[in-house]
Order: C-alpha cells, then structure tokens, then sequence
C-alpha cells in the first residue's frame, strides 16, 4: 500500500494567507497542515507517499519536509502545474504506484482517528470513508452517500440540494490499482475537473462495478479550508496531546 497527499491547488477561500504561501503549509496549532494527513497515512503503516504540490510552492515543501527520513517514511513528489480535479492525481502518480493499491489524502484534511485497522483490511475494489453530519446546510456542501440497512452505497451526489442521506465521503479514499485506468478514463464534469465524488467520477465508476465499500467513522474530521474551519481544527488540535514527528 503506497499514499498520496493532494497538496496542491490555489486555496483562494484563504486568501490573502494563501497569496504567497501554500494552504497545507499553514499553522494548525503547533504544527504546518500537512503534518496531519502524514500522521495519518503513517498510523495506517503506510510509508512510502507521494505529495503532490504547485509549481510556486515546491521549494517550500522540499525544505520542510525533504526525504521523509524524519518522519520515518519516505516522501517522493510531483508537480501539478494546473488543478484539473482531484481524480487527476491518480494520473500524476501513475508510475509511482506502479500497479499498487493507494490511499489517498486531501492535504486539508485532518482527523483525530485511527484508520490502520480499515486500511490494512483493504481487499480491493475502492474504499471511501463516512462521517455522519447533524447540520444539513454543511451536508449540502459534500459529496452525499446513501446506504442501505447494511452500510452498503446505494448512492453518490456531490453538493445535492437535497440530500439523500446525512453521511458525507470526507477526504480520505483507498482504491485499488485499476484507479489508475479508471481516472485516466474519466470525462470531466461540468464544471470541468476530473471527479472523485461527481458525476461521472471514480467512486461512482467503482461503484457502478458493485465494488464500492464504505467505511463509517465516528470521530474528529475538519476540512481546514476556510478561515472559520481552520480556526476550529487549531482550537480543537490546542486541547489534544501533540504528537511531536
């Protein structure tokens, strides 16, 4: 199992914070962003990532995080000169998965949970992962699942404006090694990017082949994409035992 961490993009809902410095490189309490998702792929034991960064950003990344030798992993990187959607990763990082299986992160995306027994269970096909939200305002703003009685995905919308379901796929997926061919297959949507969560995109594709397994967790998650949930990831991660790498 190999990782990536999507860590490039423009982040202009943070702007002017993001004018000249990347999003997942800033403070998040006492720690850059993208510490988190690597804490998190790292308890899943997975040690051999992939970040993916902005042309205008590289030498930041390499400075701070360099080989990974730090953090007991290592890092390899490549350059995503124009966001095209998150699918587009997957193509990026074609020759260094290598026909692995992959988990992948959003580099905003950080988690209080523990993921190593879901990952390492991974059987193939493509795996996403569910919290269940109480306000249906920011379900609104998500991709949307609806499960059965047995947890199993009946279906995918990304901001529905009426939901089916209050779960939402946070920015955390695991797929198999076909993901390569899938994104590479894809159309964009109409808002022109290569999708994950739309229509067409990767999920739906995995799950038109009845392949699709969801994950439900209950625990901390924030997108740390706006002023106010990055506000609230640092006030929430201030009361927690940092974890120092």
């Amino acid at each position: 199992m190999k990782g990536i961490i999507l860590a490039g993009g423009r982040a202009t809902r943070l702007r002017p914070l993001t004018w000249v410095i990347s999003k997942q490189l800033l403070p998040v309490y006492d720690k850059p962003m993208i510490y988190y998702p690597i804490e998190t792929l790292i308890k899943a034991g997975i040690k051999d990532i992939l970040i993916i960064i902005s042309p205008e950003n590289s030498g930041l990344f390499l400075n701070l995080l360099g080989t990974g030798e730090q953090f007991g992993c290592h890092f390899s990187y490549v350059i995503q000169k124009e966001p095209r959607g998150l699918a587009e990763a997957f193509i990026l990082a074609e020759d260094f998965l290598d026909k692995d299986d992959v988990t992948m992160i959003l580099g905003d995306n950080i988690f209080d949970h523990d993921f190593s027994k879901e990952i390492q269970s991974f059987k193939g096909g493509g795996q996403i992962y569910l919290k269940k939200l109480d306000n249906v305002e920011d379900v609104k703003r998500l991709g949307v699942v609806e499960l059965d009685e047995n947890n199993k995905v009946i279906s995918i919308e990304e901001k529905p404006e009426k939901p089916k379901s209050m779960y939402v796929s946070v920015g955390l997926y695991t797929y198999d090694h076909h993901v390569v061919e899938i994104a590479k297959n894809l159309k964009p949507s109409a808002r022109g990017e290569l999708e994950i969560s739309g229509n067409p995109s990767i999920n739906n594709t995995y799950l038109d082949n009845k392949d699709l397994k969801a994950c439900v967790f209950d625990a901390y998650w924030q997108d740390a994409g706006t002023f106010e949930s990055l506000l609230e990831a640092g006030n929430h991660m201030s009361g927690k035992a940092s974890i120092k790498l």
